[in-house]
């Protein structure tokens, strides 16, 4: 299962657009509940700086959603610095994603 890390920093004033989106995609996804999909989004203390983690089986379920597609639509123009995604590779967790 791919795992991975996507960090990027709004713009001060579209902190809170960036933050009603990402709820959207959540509930979409408490709606349809993909089974191969573990995703959680955190926000750093500069109150800017986003992280999504997330790790799914082939092909990934997030980009048929509609609120995630909504949410990609306008990223670039809310970023100050844009997404750098990265892989990850796990050396342990606990319960991180699902049952460990």
């Amino acid at each position: 299962m791919p795992q991975v890390m996507v960090r990027y920093r709004v713009y001060p004033d579209r902190v809170a657009e960036n933050e009603q989106l990402v709820r959207a995609v959540y509930e979409e996804l408490a709606a349809s509940k993909p089974e191969s999909l573990h995703y959680a989004t955190f926000k750093l203390p500069d109150g800017i700086t986003f992280i999504h983690v997330a790790q799914h089986d082939e092909p990934n379920p997030l980009p048929r959603l509609a609120a995630f597609q909504r949410f990609q639509e306008g990223i670039q123009s809310r970023c100050e610095d844009p997404p750098v995604v990265n892989e990850l590779q796990e050396i342990g967790s606990y319960r991180l994603f699902g049952a460990g």
